[in-house]
């Protein structure tokens, strides 16, 4: 009788640690989704497609990526490299930066731009960070050489 509550209480334990094991590494994989997304600002545009990546919204945020096409003092416009459009709408209070601060009058016809911010009910997005001339990295898609 001693030796099955023995095994009872090992299989107890095993079970235990086997469960808190698998917890801890899906517990690892949130926390990582959580600061990939918090890194990339969010849902993120690949090509103008709308291509997400894991954890890809957070709060709404949009990534939006292009060409300014027009500018003014509240908002621009970006060519998305679909070819379509997108209004920018920004305040006093969005970050704008570049490798160095930069202001409204940096904001050109011809820049390339990435916009993270809030997306209206209109289509528009309400900045919250406008980065000017972005390093955009796609991932290459092509499969690995074989071995």
């Amino acid at each position: 009788m001693k030796n099955k509550n023995l095994i009872i209480a090992i299989l107890i334990v095993l079970v235990g640690a086997g469960a808190g094991f698998f917890g801890g590494m899906k517990y690892r994989d949130y926390q990582i989704s959580k600061q990939r997304t918090s890194f990339a600002g969010g849902n993120f545009q690949r090509n103008g497609t709308g291509a997400q990546g894991a954890g890809a919204r957070l709060g709404g945020a949009r990534g939006i990526n292009g060409t300014i096409l027009s500018s003014d003092d509240k908002s621009i416009t970006v060519k998305l490299t679909d070819g379509s459009s997108k209004i920018i709408l920004f305040s006093d209070t969005t970050q704008i930066n570049q490798a160095a601060t930069a202001t409204k009058t940096d904001l050109k016809v011809g820049t390339t731009v990435a916009v993270f911010g809030q997306t209206n009910s209109d289509g528009s997005v309400t900045a919250q960070n406008i980065q000017l001339n972005p390093v955009i990295r796609v991932p290459d898609a092509s499969p690995p050489p074989a071995q």
